[in-house]
């Protein structure tokens, strides 16, 4: 237990953050099944519409540091890549 005031704060700050960040985290791995699964049930006019909604969620998450910026440029790279091979 915290025994002082500063260590107090700490506590309260890293306990918000990891609900915000485990909240984050979830969007982003949400908005990237959404897009898995359009790809996989073959629509490829719903897996664009998909992946246009997921683009920003997974920048956002590289912006707030719970993906890491190449990490998430990849994975983007990766879905429009499979979107674009779907025939």
């Amino acid at each position: 237990m915290a025994n002082h005031k500063s260590a107090e704060k700490r506590a309260r700050q890293t306990k918000r953050r990891t609900t915000v960040n485990a909240a984050r985290r979830s969007r982003v791995r949400g908005s990237i099944k959404s897009v898995e699964e359009a790809i996989k049930s073959g629509d490829k006019k719903a897996a664009q519409a998909a992946l246009r909604a997921a683009q920003p969620e997974i920048q956002r998450g590289a912006g707030k540091r719970i993906v890491a910026p190449n990490a998430a440029a990849r994975r983007v790279s990766r879905l429009a890549a499979r979107i674009k091979a779907m025939a």
